[in-house]
C-alpha cells in the first residue's frame, strides 16, 4: 500500500508563503504523475496544480505567478511553494498521485491533506 503525507500547512498573514510537502511512502516504486487540490469550506474540491513525470505543469488561472510545484523524483516528494498568498486560498490542501507500487501496479493515491489559513 502507499501513503501520501502532506505536511506544512498553517496559519500565515496575507501576502506571505508557505511551502507543502508530500511524502510517498509504503510499498512504492515511483510518481508517476503528481498534483495538488484544495478545498475551501461549502465549495468543491478543485485543481490547483499538476506535473508530469517529464516535468510539465498545470496551473490553476488563480495561482498562476504564486506558486510553484516541483519534485524531487529520488525521494518521491513533491512541494508546492506558495507565495503571496490571499485569504481566499485558504482551504485544505491535498496532494494526489499516479504512482507505481512495488509491484508495478499503477494507481491513484490521495493524501490526508493539510489546512492553509490566510488572515487578512
Amino acid at each position: 500500500q502507499v501513503q501520501l503525507v502532506e505536511s506544512g500547512g498553517g496559519l500565515v498573514q496575507a501576502g506571505g508563503s508557505l511551502r507543502l510537502s508530500c511524502a510517498a511512502s509504503g510499498s512504492i516504486f515511483r510518481i508517476i504523475n503528481m498534483g495538488w487540490y484544495r478545498q475551501a469550506p461549502g465549495k468543491q474540491r478543485e485543481l490547483v496544480v499538476t506535473i508530469t513525470s517529464d516535468g510539465s505543469t498545470n496551473y490553476a488561472d488563480s495561482v498562476k505567478g504564486r506558486f510553484t510545484i516541483s519534485r524531487d523524483n529520488a525521494k518521491n516528494t513533491g512541494y508546492l511553494q506558495m507565495n503571496s498568498l490571499k485569504p481566499e486560498d485558504t482551504a485544505v490542501y491535498y496532494c494526489n498521485a499516479d504512482a507505481l507500487d512495488s509491484v508495478f501496479r499503477l494507481k491513484n493515491y490521495w493524501g490526508q491533506g493539510t489546512q492553509v489559513t490566510v488572515s487578512s
